[in-house]
């Protein structure tokens, strides 16, 4: 990495808060939603960035891309509808989850756009994450995270320790191959992987954990990443 400019440092801290709120409410939302259902919503944050970058840029409407966004949207408001096990702190959590995405997404493009950051994959990264660590740290006693963590049963078992020091290992591995996969790929490729390695958690998850669904919440699911692959497919570069 290069040296990190104050002036660029400054200029990205508004990605890095919607950073932590995207890894915190992410994280509080899985914690009592399906990996499919989170996914589910999650694929609404495109409807985010659709309106933002729209009034923003004022791009021409592709009729491809509204159909895949009103796919998506509309497979997120029924979701919890017919979830047989609704959770009504997940889903909440998972609605700031998905704003903190949609509003991260838009401002990488704005910035990407008006050349206001110089700053690499990386290097955004790295700021993204110490900030974090600085302010989760900062807010973890009013927040009750602190006292919840020395309250938690599994807080002296070995297993769970190693498994905490696998998650961070195997966490910066991704990390470096997402941005390894975004450096070697054109976007479009990049968005198919992501798109593909979305659908192969779905399907998977299913064989690791307990997981309750109706007929009605697997159409949500299916028809979400219907519309994503619309998605993805209208943003192929011409």
């Amino acid at each position: 990495m290069s040296r990190i400019t104050r002036s660029a440092a400054l200029s990205w801290l508004p990605a890095s808060l919607l950073f932590v709120g995207n890894i915190y409410a992410g994280s509080r939302a899985l914690s009592r939603i399906d990996i499919p259902f989170f996914f589910t919503l999650q694929n609404s944050s495109h409807v985010v960035s659709y309106v933002i970058l729209k009034v923003v840029q004022r791009e021409k409407t592709q009729w491809l891309k509204l159909i895949s966004i009103c796919l998506m949207m509309l497979s997120a408001v029924n979701l919890p509808l017919n979830d047989p096990q609704f959770d009504y702190g997940g889903y909440l959590w998972a609605v700031g989850h998905l704003f903190c995405v949609g509003k991260s997404g838009a401002y990488r493009v704005f910035q990407v756009h008006y050349k206001s950051s110089n700053l690499s994959d990386i290097e955004q990264q790295c700021i993204n994450y110490v900030f974090s660590v600085l302010l989760l740290a900062v807010a973890a006693h009013p927040t009750g995270d602190l006292m919840g963590a020395l309250e938690f049963p599994s807080l002296q078992s070995h297993t769970f320790h190693c498994g905490c020091c696998a998650s961070a290992l195997l966490g910066f591995l991704l990390l470096l191959a997402t941005v390894r996969l975004k450096s070697g790929l054109s976007l479009e490729h990049f968005r198919v992987w992501m798109f593909l390695s979305k659908v192969t958690a779905v399907c998977l998850s299913p064989f690791l954990f307990f997981m309750d669904i109706n007929a009605p919440s697997l159409i949500c699911v299916v028809i979400s990443h219907v519309g994503e692959a619309l998605f993805v497919y209208s943003e192929r570069e011409l």
